[in-house]
């Protein structure tokens, strides 16, 4: 057994509090996760663990995290499992009501053409790409990759200005899909258009505002769904630059969805469109 860490100036301490309570990872800095599911749902997903802290109560929840470890290629290295106070974890702890345990993961690296292909099981699909231009909300984000992750997206791209998808809200929103859908943080919108172009993939601005339909788009074929700011939509490029405008009916009585409902009846439409056209339906 371990060494119980009872200090709250330990350094392990110090980079689980800043990983559990900031805003997300810089580029190369560990992933903050925290609660048993998500963390199984991260080795489960083949991410590298560099730690895992626990706490007393945290204890009924560690054989099932080392099996899931143990179905991993990663694992847990054995040295790295350390061990604190219910009262010092709390102190490091993102959430009201700490479950015990929390683990920080080593990023994974993805580029665009992961972003195109997706993971395994849709490599053979069309791209369909969800950009966050400026998204900032950290629920909407986790929001908006769940729903990404369950209606077949090849992968994701936040741009700058948007909230990190790492963040441990984002995380926690995500329910785990931004520790598994082909992602790229902190581009520029310029250079996803253009990456996007050079792919030829369509563009499509979202806009969760009342306007006129445009008609159904045909998101069947490679495309790129832009969801924009809370309160501004969508960057005036993103406008210029898009192939088309979706829109969705709603009564005149309501404004504006909120970004993570516009995006998530997007991307199911387009989930509609393509499991039409596999079964040969119109």
């Amino acid at each position: 057994m371990p060494d119980v860490i009872t200090s709250r100036d330990n350094k392990w301490l110090k980079q689980f509090r800043s990983a559990l309570r900031g805003t997300g990872p810089r580029d190369g800095e560990a992933i903050g996760v925290e609660g048993p599911k998500l963390i199984e749902e991260a080795l489960r997903s083949g991410l590298e663990a560099e730690a895992l802290l626990v706490s007393a109560d945290g204890e009924r929840a560690v054989a099932k995290i080392f099996r899931a470890a143990g179905a991993s290629d990663a694992g847990i290295p054995s040295s790295r499992v350390l061990r604190t106070t219910d009262q010092l974890f709390e102190g490091v702890s993102g959430t009201e009501s700490p479950q015990g345990v929390a683990a920080l993961f080593k990023q994974r690296v993805w580029n665009f053409e992961d972003v195109l292909r997706g993971p395994g099981a849709l490599r053979k699909a069309p791209p369909l790409v969800i950009v966050l231009a400026a998204v900032q909300d950290p629920g909407n984000v986790g929001t908006i990759l769940r729903s990404a992750e369950a209606f077949g997206a090849t992968g994701a791209v936040a741009t700058r200005g948007t909230g990190d998808p790492w963040s441990p809200k984002a995380l926690r929103a995500s329910a785990g899909s931004a520790l598994r859908l082909p992602l790229l943080r902190g581009m520029a919108i310029p250079v996803v258009l253009a990456q996007l172009k050079i792919a030829q993939v369509q563009i499509y601005a979202a806009s969760s505002a009342r306007r006129e339909s445009g008609g159904e788009p045909d998101l069947r074929e490679p495309a790129a769904i832009f969801v924009g700011n809370e309160s501004s939509g969508v960057p005036a490029e993103v406008a210029r630059a898009a192939d088309a405008v979706i829109t969705i009916p709603m009564a005149d009585t309501v404004e504006s969805l909120n970004a993570g409902v516009a995006a998530s009846l997007v991307l199911y439409e387009a989930a509609r469109q393509r499991n039409a056209a596999a079964k040969g339906e119109a």
